[in-house]
């Protein structure tokens, strides 16, 4: 958990073969990517099962229809949580989509699958005729591509809320207040609060929401069932549970984690 919060040393930048590069993996689960940067930005996203990504500054937890675009130089951390194939595309510097070092979580449509999955097979393949038209609107969608919150966990520098976020993330079920969290930490309630909501944007409670919502696509990837689920995260049964789920994402537990070729006709 410590490695978190490691940033990686600077390095000398490397251009692209061409200007977008999509590559397709396939993994399998518990794979893992350790501590690693690239020179150029990074989209990457699954259409099949749930892909977990730390960074210092946070960690996101993918299903389908979700991809998380990486500044370049952002150290992370990939992990599969069952099996998954995924698409991870490179983009350089100059042509990326937006400015400065914020992950963004986006909404992959359709067509953005298509155009990414047009791209590695064409890179594939040695062949560059389409990229000049499939580039632009790449890009284009995925300026346009909604952004999403759910799965992201904002994380802070402060030790002491690293100490407490370290213990929730070995026991999400926990449901301790922020006043006992204080007294283990050595902090006032108010100090805590104060310190959540500056360093990671959220209060404590809707931090732990996070936590509970990312920790829950895990464990549906794996197979749980929703109601052993709604024990380990400390809900009252599984209706709390899938009202929280159902809030958070806009779908049931059952459905999220259906790509769209499984959705009924």
């Amino acid at each position: 958990m410590s490695q978190i919060w490691h940033r990686p040393p600077g390095f000398k930048y490397r251009r692209l073969s061409r200007p977008v590069i999509a590559s397709a993996y396939t993994y399998q689960d518990g794979d893992l990517e350790s501590w690693h940067s690239h020179h150029q930005p990074q989209f990457v996203f699954t259409t099949r099962g749930v892909l977990r990504i730390t960074t210092p500054g946070g960690a996101w937890t993918l299903g389908p229809r979700r991809g998380l675009w990486l500044p370049s130089r952002v150290g992370h951390e990939l992990q599969a949580i069952g099996e998954i194939d995924l698409y991870s595309v490179y983009i350089e510097a100059e042509m990326s989509p937006w400015e400065g070092d914020e992950c963004r979580v986006l909404v992959i449509s359709p067509l953005l699958r298509e155009l990414v999955a047009a791209m590695e097979e064409d890179r594939r393949l040695a062949r560059d005729h389409r990229a000049e038209l499939i580039i632009p609107l790449l890009l284009r969608e995925m300026c346009d591509a909604p952004q999403a919150h759910e799965g992201s966990l904002p994380l802070p520098q402060d030790r002491r809320l690293q100490q407490i976020c370290e213990r929730l993330i070995a026991e999400p079920g926990n449901n301790d207040t922020l006043d006992q969290w204080g007294e283990r930490v050595g902090a006032s309630e108010r100090t805590l609060g104060r310190l959540f909501k500056t360093e990671t944007g959220l209060a404590f409670g809707q931090w732990r929401l996070q936590l509970r919502l990312a920790e829950s696509v895990s464990r549906l990837a794996r197979g749980m069932t929703v109601a052993t689920i709604a024990a380990e995260l400390g809900y009252r049964n599984s209706s709390a549970f899938i009202a929280m789920f159902r809030k958070a994402t806009g779908q049931t537990p059952q459905r999220y984690l259906k790509s769209p070729q499984d959705e009924p006709a």
